[in-house]
């Protein structure tokens, strides 16, 4: 169970992080929409699991690489933030979170029975 530390650093990394691709999306990453759907942080807050959602385009991949190869920067970025109220920025490891394709899959399925 997370702590109610974990879970306001959880909140306050999503929403950073979501307006850091808010605002990066054309420049960083060619334009494509990704969201923050969720943020685990580690119990000592060293590293955090970031969730993200990138739709309205083609290629989720390479989109994803674009992300992954931007981490440092992305990082950084996050610190010059958060660096006030953390006193270390965690690692971040971003997954791609397909549960709305899931979601859409299954129900797409059911309309055909």
């Amino acid at each position: 169970m997370e702590s109610l530390r974990q879970q306001k650093v959880n909140k306050l990394l999503a929403k950073e992080l979501a307006e850091i691709f808010r605002s990066e999306a054309r420049s960083m990453f060619g334009g494509g929409f990704i969201t923050v759907t969720q943020v685990r942080v580690s119990p000592d807050l060293s590293s955090a699991k970031v969730y993200l959602s990138i739709m309205a385009t083609k290629d989720k991949k390479a989109i994803f690489k674009l992300v992954e190869d931007q981490n440092n920067i992305i990082r950084r970025k996050l610190g010059a933030i958060v660096g006030k109220q953390l006193r270390i920025v965690p690692e971040l490891m971003f997954y791609i979170d397909d549960s709305l394709d899931y979601a859409m899959k299954i129900e797409e399925l059911l309309k055909k029975k």
